[in-house]
């Protein structure tokens, strides 16, 4: 998470999402996250882009020690409320405050879409993992962030009926900034083609050892039908070499 319009959103982002997160976050991505991290034995846990910590939680309750950094001073002050015994930090994912090969699991949760400078930000994760350590990313599935063509910003298509006919999407390939309100939250972030990450992860010498579009594994039957329809979220596991 980045930039000033984060820093005039904490308090409604931390409202909107409570103690367990969104519907995505508490039906997919934690029970995925959760049965990939679990049993591995890792010691030592960076994640970027902590927030009000909510996954740095989920990794306690693992057995996971970690420290969350996050740029965004009012979500770190929520995440040492809610966690006492925690570590977090103010920084930046552009210029990581620690030492290089410092962890044996970093974590991107939803980091990767408000950073600016992506590929300064994953060279930094690459870093401070340890040889032989993995980097977990959760993020957006690109046809999802392609910014909307009219001022409705509807990327469903209805049909005669009202029922959903399709989700659109168009000019995939160009990279994008989008701006994005809700539920008194207004950011920015950013559209980019899912090979634009693979190519940066690559890039820093590392290996996909994991990769899938995680299921609902729980929820409203109508929101598991529509999720399954357009599955939002991608997990990915990297290993450093």
């Amino acid at each position: 998470m980045a930039g000033s319009d984060w820093d005039l959103s904490a308090q409604a982002w931390i409202a909107s999402m409570g103690e367990r997160g969104d519907w995505m976050r508490e039906h997919v991505l934690d029970p995925a996250m959760t049965k990939r991290l679990s049993g591995r034995g890792y010691r030592k846990a960076l994640d970027v882009g902590c927030g009000e910590g909510r996954l740095c939680r989920l990794l306690g309750s693992l057995g996971i020690a970690s420290i969350g950094i996050d740029p965004t001073a009012r979500l770190i002050e929520e995440a040492v409320k809610r966690d006492p015994g925690g570590q977090y930090q103010v920084g930046s994912a552009h210029d990581l405050p620690f030492d290089n090969a410092s962890f044996d699991l970093v974590v991107s949760c939803f980091s990767l879409i408000d950073i600016a400078d992506y590929k300064t930000a994953i060279g930094q994760m690459a870093r401070v993992l340890a040889p032989g350590g993995v980097l977990v990313i959760a993020n957006l599935n690109s046809f999802v962030t392609v910014p909307t063509q009219d001022e409705a910003r509807e990327r469903w298509v209805y049909g005669d009926d009202g029922r959903r006919a399709h989700f659109r999407f168009d000019h995939y390939l160009d990279e994008a900034v989008n701006h994005e309100e809700w539920a008194g939250i207004a950011i920015t972030n950013y559209h980019r083609p899912l090979s634009a990450y693979m190519k940066a992860l690559i890039g820093q010498g590392l290996q996909l050892t994991y990769f899938d579009e995680p299921e609902p594994v729980s929820g409203e039957p109508a929101k598991v039908e529509k999720y399954r329809r357009v599955p939002y979220a991608l997990l990915m596991e990297w290993q450093k070499s």
